[in-house]
């Protein structure tokens, strides 16, 4: 149902205004009128909730491209959902600016575009969400993504032991894990097992930087911080930085976006840390070519050089459909040993495929056999496998097999 008092809202504001004075009207309304806040807050929140009891994992609203409807991602899927009711575009406005603070609306001002966190009280927990918030032809729209509030075992994520011991402090004490994947794919899932496997194992210093902070880690055995973007660093850059002085055993970079912080990651593990990240790429050596290509050509070597010595696993995955209409993870593994090194030194990059293929004992798999095997098990279609594979030849070739 509409906002109770959108006669009014529409009354007051002049049906010229758009982008930033249309933000600034609406937030000047709201600061005098706290009731109005309450119920915009209210509303929101309620949709919050609703997307963990519809199993949803974002939801989207505001500006002309959402036609005045509430959006949900659901397995996969983005629909309206008709029961939420439709809001116009000076409504959704109102409650976006309604959730946030004086701070956030300056960045929001400032930069056109504001990601943060939010969480939601849920009666015994907090359930929290990661936010983005951004213009659409002139008008505020938002995405909310809802944080799990549950950690997954490596084991449930079907992490191979061997992979999971390199990833472990206890057994290897530095080196670089990069995870791997387009936007929504389970990036932040992974780390978070990462970390929760950590943190119950070893007695050590485990310091976050996110944008924005995601799950929050309640301190095990270990000592955790949470730094967030903005909020209580500048950059990733220099919230690794700053972290080594901090007496860190292991440093979780949120993202390497930059050349300027893929080399502070590569400084880190050169010190003799333990640092995990993420990179929006599909594939082990996609990885591994984006990051050497972020930097000119006369750098190129020496970064090549570096990232064989530092680099330990890669992780790349897709969250894919699976026969019950659900998602499932599926994922490449690379473990990287003196072969892969010395292909990797030497440019032979293309070499590593192969090394994967045959590194099952060390936990290795290409994301064709992984899909191959899930096939085998009867959790996705062969259609599906085809659809991800990165190699649709030897995908080709393994569903023969079947």
């Amino acid at each position: 149902m509409p906002l109770s008092f959108k006669d009014q809202l529409h009354a007051r504001i002049d049906s010229n205004l758009t982008g930033l004075e249309l933000c600034l009207a609406v937030s000047n309304l709201l600061d005098a009128n706290p009731a109005w806040v309450n119920e915009c807050r209210e509303l929101l929140r309620s949709w919050l909730l609703e997307m963990k009891k519809k199993e949803a994992s974002d939801i989207d609203f505001g500006a002309p491209g959402s036609n005045n409807k509430i959006w949900l991602r659901i397995f996969g899927n983005k629909k309206p959902v008709d029961a939420f009711g439709e809001y116009s575009l000076l409504e959704t406005t109102t409650i976006i600016a309604s959730w946030l603070s004086p701070m956030q609306k300056q960045k929001l001002f400032d930069n056109l575009v504001l990601d943060f966190s939010a969480a939601v009280d849920n009666g015994d927990t907090n359930i929290r969400y990661r936010g983005t918030c951004y213009l659409d032809r002139g008008y505020l729209c938002v995405n909310f993504r809802r944080i799990n509030d549950f950690v997954f075992t490596m084991e449930q994520l079907r992490m191979p032991k061997p992979i999971c011991d390199r990833m472990n402090l206890r057994v290897e004490k530095m080196g670089l894990i990069l995870v791997t994947g387009i936007t929504g794919s389970g990036k932040s899932t992974t780390l978070d097992a990462i970390i929760d496997m950590n943190n119950r194992d070893n007695h050590g210093h485990i310091v976050i930087i996110a944008n924005p902070i995601e799950y929050v880690h309640p301190s095990k055995l270990c000592l955790v911080r949470h730094r967030e973007v903005g909020v209580d660093v500048l950059s990733f850059s220099h919230g690794a930085i700053e972290a080594l002085r901090q007496d860190p055993d292991i440093i979780m970079v949120g993202e390497m976006r930059d050349p300027n912080t893929i080399s502070t990651v590569l400084e880190i593990t050169d010190s003799g840390h333990k640092a995990f990240t993420t990179l929006h790429t599909s594939s082990a050596i996609d990885s591994i070519h984006r990051i050497v290509a972020e930097f000119p050509p006369e750098e190129q070597d020496r970064v090549r050089n570096r990232l064989a010595d530092v680099l330990c696993v890669i992780v790349s995955q897709k969250l894919i459909p699976s026969v019950d209409n659900r998602l499932v993870m599926t994922r490449e593994i690379l473990s990287v040993d003196a072969s892969v090194q010395a292909a990797i030194r030497n440019k032979n990059i293309g070499e590593i495929y192969q090394m994967m293929v045959e590194g099952k004992r060390y936990g290795m798999c290409t994301l064709e056999q992984d899909l191959h095997e899930l096939v085998r098990r009867g959790v996705i279609t062969n259609k599906c496998a085809m659809n991800y594979a990165n190699n649709k030849k030897r995908m080709s070739q393994l569903l023969a097999m079947l």
